[in-house]
């Protein structure tokens, strides 16, 4: 085992240099403490009477998400931009709650397993990026970006077809769809430090996109599945 952890930083070192290294420990805390004030906004909506998601709380994630990339880097006002970004991870995680709560009455223990299946999911995609050649996986922007907006098509046009098997579809091509986007924003991520910015803050956004996107989807699959699991239970009893 030490050996092993010895060889992937040596690799890691000789891949990446000291300020991306440096970088990337910025972009990962950032993305930590988003994570727990995400737990923390969906622990605010199912366990108090504080707040509730709604549309007010929606339109403040969007306008915080707006002030976000609409205030550049100058090296000064990463404070307040980490604000923003807190801000916008609070009401993101409050936006979950509905969903953890349908979650909690199927099976808690759902909510905990799909945790631990995006960390590994998250952590071996980035790790796949972080070793692999330089720029190997850029080449997928426009195929992701492409897969993007034809889900964002099928997603309205199920609205009108409401179709389980399109529902279906959507689901597992988007969990597909994250999954390429941490190859592909850790790979930008280290490129745009390598090309001079610093912005750890708006590059731990990009990846606290593709792990709510990961969880929110797992959720879902994991809930399907144990609810179809305890009706063939009650039709065999």
């Amino acid at each position: 085992m030490a050996s092993t952890l010895n060889t992937f930083i040596n690799s890691l070192n000789n891949r990446l240099e000291e300020p991306v290294r440096q970088h990337l420990k910025n972009v990962y805390a950032c993305l930590t403490m988003s994570t727990l004030t995400a737990s923390l906004g969906a622990f605010v909506h199912i366990y108090t009477d504080l707040m509730a998601a709604g549309f007010l709380t929606a339109l403040g994630a969007i306008a915080l998400f707006i002030l976000l990339t609409a205030t550049p880097d100058n090296g000064k006002n990463s404070q307040i931009r980490m604000l923003y970004l807190f801000g916008f991870t609070f009401l993101s995680g409050l936006g979950l709650g509905p969903l953890l709560e349908h979650v909690i009455m199927v099976d808690p223990a759902i909510i905990i397993t799909a945790f631990l299946g995006t960390t590994i999911v998250f952590v071996s995609f980035s790790l796949c990026a972080l070793l692999a050649e330089r720029g190997r996986w850029l080449y997928l922007g426009g195929t992701l970006m492409t897969f993007l907006s034809s889900l964002m098509i099928m997603s309205i046009a199920n609205i009108f077809f409401r179709s389980a098997l399109l529902f279906q579809a959507h689901l597992y091509l988007g969990l597909f769809l994250m999954c390429g986007f941490v190859l592909y924003d850790t790979q930008i991520i280290i490129e745009k430090r390598r090309a001079g910015s610093k912005d750890f803050v708006s590059h731990s956004l990009d990846l606290f996109i593709d792990f709510i996107g990961i969880f929110r989807r797992l959720v879902v699959i994991l809930t399907q599945k144990e609810q179809s699991n305890q009706q063939r239970s009650r039709k065999s009893q």
